[in-house]
């Protein structure tokens, strides 16, 4: 799986296609692309203010796309994939919302997961692809999880001095907007923002040749977090007096 970063200029002009299965994801800034015989125009304040556009396709299809702002921004996914065909956009009003976590942990790990495509409503993409929109101060892809099929973390925050913390099995790392993490299969992943700070990240998971991502496991040992009736500890009020 490839990814980058595209930055482009107002009036300059990217010729998309390659040979290889194509998924590129708007992150700000205003653009029209050229498909199939058709022109379309597509626009996003930010990562924060939004929700996503998305355009996808095969190898060898002719997509040119033009920034119409003086800063648009996609991030970029390629895979080996010859059975995908077809130039599919997907806008923000087809996206599945999800408010994950809320009810569990006190509140600690609710944050909005919007889906982009799963393997239940796209079989011939390489990807999984979606965004988190994490809340000041709250963890999530938690509780920590992992499935066999490797992925890629793409952060952005909210203020110039945003940043957080990115769980990949043993190994923390600090993460600041632009960062990039990759996730190995079969590792745990969780992610935490510092508090006064948006963390936004898109996840991009690759099919395996015979082991396509339905979901994920997780870990044993923090399942009970996903009881609603199982808060976790709370200190006495005595302790703050």
């Amino acid at each position: 799986m490839d990814f980058g970063v595209c930055r482009l200029g107002r009036g300059a002009v990217q010729v998309a296609t390659t040979d290889k299965e194509s998924l590129w994801v708007l992150l700000r800034g205003r653009a029209e692309l050229r498909f199939g015989g058709k022109t379309v125009t597509v626009a996003r304040k930010s990562v924060f203010d939004g929700g996503p556009v998305a355009v996808n396709f095969g190898a060898g299809e002719p997509v040119v796309v033009r920034s119409l702002a003086a800063n648009t921004e996609w991030a970029v996914m390629r895979a080996a994939n010859p059975r995908m065909r077809g130039v599919r956009l997907y806008r923000a009003d087809e996206v599945a919302l999800e408010n994950r976590g809320a009810g569990l942990a006190q509140g600690a790990c609710q944050r909005l997961v919007r889906t982009i495509y799963d393997y239940s409503t796209r079989r011939d993409s390489a990807f999984v692809i979606g965004e988190v929109v994490n809340l000041p101060g709250r963890w999530s892809s938690y509780p920590p999880h992992h499935h066999a099929q490797p992925e890629i973390y793409h952060y952005r925050f909210t203020g110039a001095s945003g940043y957080g913390h990115a769980e990949v099995g043993e190994n923390v790392y600090r993460v600041v907007s632009g960062d990039t993490t990759v996730i190995p299969g079969g590792l745990d992943h969780a992610q935490v923002s510092a508090p006064g700070y948006g963390m936004y990240y898109l996840w991009v998971v690759r099919h395996l040749p015979g082991r396509p991502y339905k979901g994920f496991k997780v870990t044993p040992a923090y399942r009970w977090l996903l009881d609603p009736t199982s808060q976790g500890w709370k200190p006495a009020r005595s302790l703050f007096r």
